[in-house]
């Protein structure tokens, strides 16, 4: 009976909510993907970060602060999803230290200079925007809920990204060398970040059956690369992809091959800044302790109060 109310809420586009009943492997993929979505958000905090005390203006300083200050709120908003699940915020935490659960392989690249905060601002923030909206019809309530604000801000980030290639671009011969430099090296990462193609993503068929996807890898990536392109144009810069060309017969742009042992490689740990992302995520958490056994002990003291 459970079940059946369950397919029926998940055939008529109905919410799922935390006390509704729900199959244990649905649970089980919600709280895989809301994790790996929150320790994105607080791993993809990093690479931006360093270069806030080196923005050019203070202007650019402003804007990225509140840009990595969202990220930080955005990871909050996950964790309280995936807790509504039953999943423990510790827990999870402790596995994202240990390497048992794994976060976006776009944030294992580093930023060399600072037209990459452009980059990322417009192709992986942007990408995150075109992976994201459809979460926002989610059949998980706090889940899609949550994805509605974050994407908000995403856009906000996707739009000071695009801004800042723009100067550049139309800057000095070097600001334009350095945007073009770094739309060069974040390109095929931002591709990956949807995921291996469909035939190789066994997962996807079943959060789509679920509707906890809309779109599958490839289609999203599609997506992605038909409004990257004459964004490109606009900013006068060239995407690194040879096989780049309009499709008139598929109405789509063709691209060349996404190198997926690259991308393989980085998730098993092997890329360029894997363990210094861990090792800088693992410091913090640590650094932090105290501040969360004061706030821990300050909550137990005022329970006490209200009780006697």
């Amino acid at each position: 009976m459970n079940a059946e109310r369950f397919e029926r809420a998940i055939a008529d586009d109905e919410r799922i909510e935390p006390r509704d009943w729900m199959p244990d492997a649905y649970r089980a993929t919600l709280i895989r993907q809301i994790a790996q979505h929150a320790h994105s958000e607080i791993i993809g905090m990093q690479p931006e970060a360093n270069w806030i005390t080196r923005a050019p203006s203070l202007r650019r300083k402003a804007i990225l602060i509140a840009k990595v200050q969202d990220e930080a709120g955005h990871g909050l908003y996950l964790y309280g999803a995936a807790e509504t699940l039953g999943a423990d915020r510790d827990e999870l935490l402790d596995k994202l230290h240990t390497g048992r659960q794994k976060y976006s392989s776009i944030f294992n690249y580093p930023t060399l200079t600072w037209a990459d905060i452009g980059a990322i601002g417009w192709l992986v923030d942007g990408a995150a925007i075109t992976n994201q909206v459809p979460l926002c019809r989610c059949s998980y309530g706090p889940y899609a809920r949550a994805m509605v604000r974050i994407c908000k801000e995403e856009s906000f980030h996707q739009r000071q990204g695009y801004e800042l290639l723009l100067a550049l671009s139309r800057g000095t011969p070097e600001q334009r060398a350095m945007a073009q430099d770094a739309v060069d090296r974040w390109w095929w990462p931002s591709l990956m970040m949807f995921g291996p193609p469909d035939d190789a993503s066994p997962r996807s068929a079943r959060s789509m059956a679920w509707k906890i996807k809309r779109h599958t890898n490839d289609e999203l990536r599609q997506r992605f690369v038909d409004i990257c392109v004459p964004q490109a144009e606009h900013l006068g810069l060239t995407l690194p992809d040879p096989g780049l060309r309009w499709n008139e017969e598929r109405g789509h742009y063709d691209f060349g091959p996404v190198d997926w042992a690259e991308f393989e490689a980085v998730v098993r740990g092997d890329g360029p800044c894997n363990e210094q992302r861990l090792a800088h995520r693992r410091r913090a958490h640590e650094d932090g302790a105290w501040v969360r056994e004061a706030a821990a002990a300050y909550a137990a003291k005022r329970a006490a109060r209200a009780a006697a």
